[in-house]
């Protein structure tokens, strides 16, 4: 199968508020490093990514894509706080994805993802708090090819359904992309957009806004003003800038950098209420990777 027609699987897989990244990839692999120092505090939080999907073609243009992918979520927590956090130092994000897409007509594809996930500070065994389940339908619309169009463009909607982002009913997915000419791109939607300048085929420099965050289990909970503690959330808005550098035709280099513009880091009871709020102060953003692409 050529690598081109693996565009519409990858994008199934991706769209979630719980990565730095979300949304709009089309990676079969992926390598990558986040950091975000707290210039005003003690507090830096770092996490590492690693993830692999695999599409296999059914007859009639269908496909089924699984996936994995782990996230090391580390919290070098410094600050003076009233708890021990060292029962929370690290945590552990697990995803198997499985998609499911078919086409309807030339230009016309729709999807399916369930995406079951382990969030957890994984210090014992895994229990059924530790376990989340996600998923999402999609239809896309894909003219990006088409010459008899006269603007073309790729329009993703879909509805979402992530137990981990803390909202208790489906959230909308929307992208909007347009190759505006030789020199210039743009996305725009929820959870991610970016403005894309092409140096050439192989350099291009975007500016970008985008969300994310994660909620895990604490396997022991914590005592905080009386209150127990049962799981950590994080909220995070962003912008900045990027580069990207073609390796070779698929394998990408990147780099982005920018400034959290809202960051909430919040410990919360079992009925995910806010017992505690970290250190919420905006900082610098860094994430580098590599990846490969179709």
């Amino acid at each position: 199968m050529a690598m081109k027609s693996y565009k519409f699987l990858i994008i199934l897989l991706t769209l979630s508020f719980s990565q730095l990244a979300i949304g709009q990839l089309t990676d079969l692999a992926r390598l990558e490093y986040s950091f975000i120092p707290k210039s005003k505090s003690s507090d830096q939080y770092t996490r590492l990514r690693a993830l692999v999907n695999y599409p296999i073609e059914f007859k009639n243009d269908s496909y089924l894509v699984i996936g994995a992918e782990y996230n090391r979520v580390i919290l070098n927590l410094e600050e003076d706080y009233p708890f021990d956090n060292s029962l929370f130092e690290s945590l552990n994000i697990i995803d198997l994805n499985i998609a499911y897409t078919f086409k309807t007509s030339e230009h016309w594809r729709y999807g399916i993802k369930f995406n079951p996930r382990i969030a957890s500070t994984l210090t014992d065994k895994v229990t059924g708090d530790d376990l989340f389940l996600n998923g999402g339908i999609y239809t896309i619309n894909d003219r990006t090819d088409d010459e008899s169009a006269e603007k073309p463009y790729r329009l993703i909607l879909g509805i979402t359904y992530n137990s981990t982002a803390g909202i208790p009913y489906p959230l909308p997915f929307i992208s909007y992309y347009r190759r505006v000419n030789d020199y210039w791109s743009f996305s725009a939607g929820v959870p991610k957009s970016n403005l894309k300048y092409y140096f050439n085929e192989q350099n291009m420099a975007q500016v970008f806004v985008g969300l994310d965050g994660y909620m895990a289990n604490l396997q022991r909970p914590l005592d905080v003003n009386g209150e127990q503690v049962d799981h950590i959330s994080m909220s995070v808005a962003v912008a900045g800038l990027g580069y990207e550098y073609c390796i070779t035709d698929h394998i990408v280099l990147y780099v982005y950098s920018g400034y959290t513009v809202r960051f909430k880091n919040i410990l919360r009871n079992n009925d995910r209420d806010e017992v505690f709020q970290l250190d919420d102060l905006n900082s610098y953003y860094l994430r580098t990777g590599l990846k490969f692409k179709i």
